[in-house]
């Protein structure tokens, strides 16, 4: 290994790196000097230039969060400058160390505007004779007074607890609201004087307690013996969704797991009027049997696109890939399972829906979908956007397209529970590919854009929370690409079912936990 300390040296944008063709240090200056220039002076077609194209970059933001971005839109950041005019940012490298064809560099930036030392640990290697970043991570002191109100400081404030599992939040107005408890009740609360109503004549229809056949599951793994029965934990209600005419009509929509005389489930949706606090008017929108054995994978996401249409999403109810038929659930057209639907607000079928055949269930609009718990409506585009959950990493944010097969299980982002399964399938199917997916498990869950001023630079931004571990993640975007992740409360974590908007733009989530909470997501900077 061949090592350089180099703390003498400064890379001033004004002093320019003399090149020279012979050596390796000499030429990961070049690449440096791109990065160094485009970051200093706002060029950021020089940045980008430095860059190998699709990799990461793992950028400062506080202790508490962790920003991943890629260089593209960290170059569009220096786009907002004067080319060509100094920013007052001025880098230093520290050292060097070069293994073959990799190298690794530390960089000290002082930012005169942001009164901020910054330290860049950059990894390079050499592709094709030329040497490119192919990732960065940074980090920083403290924050300083002269730049707080500019920067978010994500801090979580109890509103509510001992809720039994919430899994959704409906806003009636900003202090009251309905909340689905998954082990529970449909609750109304005054967030103000936090009383609590439970909603009384809902449906008898709810799953509670589903008996399990062990024996079809892996011993050990799921479950702690291959024989006998075991309880399910995650039947019960799931999504409360008002009307987009709620102010009129008074009409709210429930998905929950409905359960037969066999105690078999399904996932199942109604309709029905909020009056005195009591559910009338209910009626079926949609059942998708058959009724089964299982807990698992019910969906049960819903929204209202910007058409009016209802979109439902519908779970494939399998654990193992290998449960399966030869045609997977997801897959069959003739079975509700593993789906997404787009019905009339009443039941019934749009005459605009996709044709997937005569022989294909009535109100289909999508295929190919695992577990998906979380739909949002785009409020700027209308776009529908969602997240499915992976088996073994895989999970997924989408896009609703119509008529789309998102390919589950034939394609996968992640890994498969049954070991050597590989299933058929025409090379002929097209699949729609993720916008975006994770290398580790976050079991993604309800979702939705911010739109509030408590945090300006999160605008229009995606908030994503997960069950493992007790993720939450903000993701960037440009149009309907990717631009960056990060993940929020690293050292706070609840497991999180939901993240919803209050009309007035305040963040809140619902922890899934015995003792549930909900929590306001605040700015401790403004």
């Amino acid at each position: 290994m061949i090592k350089f300390n180099l703390f003498p040296i400064y890379l001033f944008l004004f002093f320019p790196v003399i090149i020279s063709a012979q050596s390796e240090t000499d030429l990961i200056k070049e690449t440096l000097n791109y990065y160094i220039e485009g970051t200093s002076y706002n060029y950021p077609e020089k940045i980008k230039k430095a860059f190998l194209p699709g990799c990461d970059m793992y950028l400062y933001n506080n202790a508490d969060t962790l920003m991943v971005m890629s260089p593209e839109r960290y170059a569009s950041f220096f786009k907002k400058h004067t080319p060509g005019k100094f920013n007052g940012r001025t880098s230093k490298i520290i050292s060097i160390d070069i293994v073959m064809d990799i190298a690794y560099v530390k960089l000290e930036v002082t930012s005169s505007s942001w009164l901020k030392r910054f330290y860049d640990l950059i990894l390079l290697k050499k592709i094709e004779g030329e040497w490119k970043i192919i990732s960065k991570a940074a980090t920083a002191e403290p924050i300083p007074l002269s730049d707080k109100k500019l920067r978010p400081l994500p801090q979580k404030e109890i509103i509510l607890d001992s809720l039994n599992r919430p899994w959704s939040m409906a806003f009636i107005s900003e202090t009251d609201v309905i909340i689905a408890e998954k082990d529970g009740h449909l609750l109304r609360v005054n967030l103000e004087t936090k009383e609590r109503k439970i909603i009384k004549n809902t449906p008898k229809d709810v799953a509670r307690s589903i008996l399990i056949d062990t024996t079809k599951y892996k011993k050990g793994v799921f479950f702690p013996s291959a024989h006998g029965k075991t309880l399910s934990f995650n039947a019960g209600w799931f999504q409360v969704l008002l009307d987009p005419d709620f102010k009129t009509n008074h009409y709210i929509y429930i998905s929950y797991a409905a359960e037969d005389s066999k105690r078999r489930s399904t996932t199942k949706v109604i309709r029905a009027e909020l009056k005195n606090d009591r559910l009338t008017k209910i009626k079926t929108l949609l059942v998708a049997s058959p009724h089964s054995d299982g807990l698992f994978h019910y969906g049960g996401g819903m929204t209202f696109g910007k058409d009016g249409k209802l979109y439902i999403s519908v779970g494939e109810r399998n654990l193992y890939e290998h449960l399966n038929p030869e045609l997977p659930l997801s897959q069959d057209l003739k079975d509700l399972r593993g789906k997404i639907f787009r019905i009339n607000s009443d039941g019934s079928i749009p005459h605009d829906n996709p044709d997937f055949g005569a022989d294909a269930v009535k109100g289909l609009y999508a295929i190919g979908i695992r577990a998906t718990q979380g739909l949002i409506t785009n409020p700027n585009d209308g776009t529908i956007w969602f997240t499915d959950h992976g088996t073994i990493q895989g999970d997924e944010l989408n896009i609703l397209q119509e008529g789309a097969n998102y390919g589950w299980p034939y394609k996968t982002s992640g890994k498969y529970r049954s070991k050597n399964y590989k299933p058929p399938f025409s090379s002929q199917l097209i699949f729609k590919d993720p916008i975006h997916f994770w290398d580790q498990t976050i079991a993604p869950t309800g979702l939705c854009f911010y739109t509030g001023n408590e945090f300006p630079m999160w605008k229009g931004d995606l908030m994503i929370p997960g069950l493992s571990k007790g993720n939450l993640w903000r993701v960037s975007l440009q149009g309907e690409t990717v631009i960056s992740v990060e993940e929020l409360f690293i050292h706070d974590r609840h497991r999180l079912r939901k993240a919803i908007m209050s009309p007035r733009g305040k963040l809140y989530l619902l922890s899934d936990e015995e003792n549930g909470k909900l929590i306001l997501v605040k700015n401790g900077n403004k």
